[in-house]
């Protein structure tokens, strides 16, 4: 019965709720982020920081964990091996950790279910703070950290401290003479079904939420109304292409995005490549991959002009476990995936890299 009703009720529970939510606003979104931007640049602290940074520096960026009450409902279960062995990798390392926004899914949850299931990653995250190495921002799934009386309290129950909660931040770096600037931040700024609208937060929590238990869907792989967070994710783009060197990352979506283009795309470049080489052993891997992002219900932005300056981090709660992440380390920005050998060891896996320099150049035409 479950898996007929799964059928049957998934994909028109998802139609239901996009169709009567409000959908993203290129207008309101550019207005925000160019908002959000300005004040953090301008009043450093008040909503963000500004970090400026060198090719010495490590800097780790994941997002959208959506940690949950381990129920059939918790999206982050089936990662939560691959984030706790990639949090271990990058605090031996010395990486300075931006949890960039829905790490908790506190629309589905009560704050002490969270609290209760997910000690594990929690004390992961301390091993940062204890180094001054976490940055914390808050996305439209854990907006609780940012407006509610109670955050610092539970800030500390966690943590030990009541760490500061910021809604982006800027990696300042200089490149020859001039400055690159990485804006970093969730990615739901401006968009009314996820900044604030009344149904949407009603819909997951009341009706949503008890659903997904029952029918064990997971509803954070791009499969579900990828055509919307296709669309954000264009909005993103067009922002950032006219900005002057400045990159843009953000999460939300759960799309990774590598320098303005989805990994999908980036597939389709590679494949075109190795077939002109005639590389066997590269067009069966990258065969095989293609198979599983389309199965995956992959989409690819259509950008009508190409500045490769926006990011998107993807997220910690694929439904096959997988994690993706951007790393910014030895002057290079990479898109990273964290994914289950056979032997059922995470590994890290290089999917793109590109030095930092390369930004700003285009960003500067």
């Amino acid at each position: 019965m479950r898996k007929f009703l799964q059928r049957l009720l998934g994909a028109w529970v998802i139609r239901m709720s996009n169709r009567f939510g409000s959908r993203p606003n290129r207008q309101r979104i550019h207005e925000a982020l160019s908002k959000l931007y300005a004040t953090i640049i301008s009043e450093p602290s008040k909503r963000g920081l500004v970090f400026n940074i060198s090719v010495a520096d490590k800097i780790i960026i994941l997002s959208d964990q959506h940690k949950g009450a381990r129920d059939f409902a918790d999206d982050f279960s089936l990662a939560e091996k691959n984030y706790l062995d990639a949090l271990k990798h990058y605090d031996t390392a010395g990486f300075h950790y931006i949890n960039l926004g829905d790490s908790e899914e506190l629309w589905e949850n009560l704050m002490e279910s969270v609290i209760k299931h997910n000690r594990a990653t929690f004390e992961m995250e301390k091993l940062f703070i204890s180094r001054n190495a976490f940055t914390k921002i808050f996305g439209n799934h854990d907006l609780y950290w940012d407006n509610d009386p109670l955050a610092g309290f539970n800030l500390n129950r966690i943590y030990g401290s009541k760490i500061p909660i910021y809604e982006g931040a800027v990696l300042r770096m200089p490149i020859g003479n001039k400055n690159l600037d990485i804006f970093l931040t969730h990615g739901h700024q401006g968009d009314l079904q996820s900044d604030g609208n009344w149904f949407s937060k009603w819909f997951v929590s009341t009706i949503w939420a008890p659903l997904q238990s029952y029918l064990q869907i997971n509803p954070n792989t791009p499969a579900y109304d990828s055509q919307l967070k296709t669309e954000h994710n264009s909005l993103m783009y067009s922002w950032q292409a006219e900005q002057k060197n400045t990159a843009l990352i953000t999460g939300h979506t759960h799309q990774p995005v590598f320098a303005s283009l989805t990994h999908l795309e980036r597939i389709y470049i590679q494949l075109k490549q190795a077939t002109t080489t005639n590389n066997k052993k590269e067009i069966e891997a990258l065969n095989a991959e293609l198979k599983k992002r389309i199965r995956e219900g992959d989409e690819t932005p259509e950008f009508k002009s190409y500045n490769p300056g926006y990011f998107n981090s993807g997220c910690c709660c694929f439904s096959d476990g997988d994690i993706t992440g951007i790393e910014i380390e030895d002057g290079f920005i990479r898109l990273i995936k964290w994914s289950f050998l056979k032997a059922g060891t995470p590994e890290r896996f290089l999917l793109e890299e590109m030095e930092l320099a390369e930004l700003l150049d285009y960003a500067a035409i």
